[in-house]
């Protein structure tokens, strides 16, 4: 039986690596950013990464130079090294764990985890982050839903966790935008592992929702949500086909 998306997901707006902004001394995926998103009542989207020694970590990209100052692929530390590399603009917190954060939200809002392809090409070499994630999530009470652009990695996560919420992390897949091949691109641009991978929502490039296939998995029954509006303008257009967004740089209005 597919895990079905808890509603809880389809009410507040979805605060895309939580409610960051480093003016205030929030850098993404941060403590501070988590705590600010709760406080306001929001879902949240966190991304992970794996370190060295198989631990899943909240961070997006997969060098550190950007939002560390400190150049080098998170891979190739260890999670304590990692947790030792303070995130750039906050108040010295380092990179936080997947369970560190699972405490701290405790099921306040709802946590969509996204975990980065490890592959390299979206292709089956995957494991350890999605071992890391599953056990991470054992005993986790609150709403949460996992969800990558690899369909491998979220087919994975449906034989490791199976009543946990699965989805894919969908796009236009403009191979100028994407360390992909034009084949890989053409593939997965159409969706076709929705089934395998066992998904029971999407999270769609918001400026490529009228795309026919989202239409179509709309249509059977498929929760849409979108990445990432940055204005009330783009979620006002982004809503007339998604559930819900995943938004930042301005603070998305709630639900009536």
């Amino acid at each position: 039986m597919i895990a079905q998306l808890p509603s809880v997901f389809l009410g507040a707006p979805l605060a895309h690596r939580a409610l960051h902004d480093v003016k205030r001394g929030r850098p993404e995926n941060s403590r501070a950013a988590i705590r600010a998103a709760i406080a306001a009542g929001y879902g949240i989207e966190i991304d992970l990464q794996l370190t060295r020694d198989d631990q899943a970590m909240v961070f997006h990209d997969y060098d550190m130079k950007r939002l560390t100052g400190q150049a080098g692929p998170i891979r190739g530390l260890a999670s304590e090294q990692a947790q030792a590399v303070a995130l750039a603009g906050g108040d010295g917190e380092g990179i936080p764990t997947l369970p560190e954060i699972l405490e701290l939200v405790a099921g306040q809002v709802p946590l969509l985890i996204e975990l980065k392809d490890q592959d390299g090409a979206m292709g089956p070499n995957v494991g350890p982050l999605e071992r890391a994630t599953a056990a991470a999530l054992v005993g986790y009470s609150g709403a949460v839903a996992v969800m990558s652009f690899n369909p491998n990695s979220t087919a994975l996560m449906a034989e490791l966790a199976p009543n946990i919420a699965r989805g894919l992390v969908t796009s236009a897949y403009d191979p100028a935008e994407w360390p992909l091949s034009a084949a890989t691109c053409d593939h997965l641009r159409e969706i076709p592992d929705y089934e395998r991978a066992g998904c029971s929502f999407i999270s769609h490039e918001a400026p490529d929702l009228e795309r026919p296939r989202v239409a179509e998995l709309k249509a059977q029954g498929a929760a849409i949500l979108c990445w990432t509006v940055c204005s009330p303008k783009a979620e006002a257009k982004a809503r007339k086909v998604a559930a819900n967004v995943t938004f930042e740089q301005y603070l998305a209005a709630h639900p009536a």
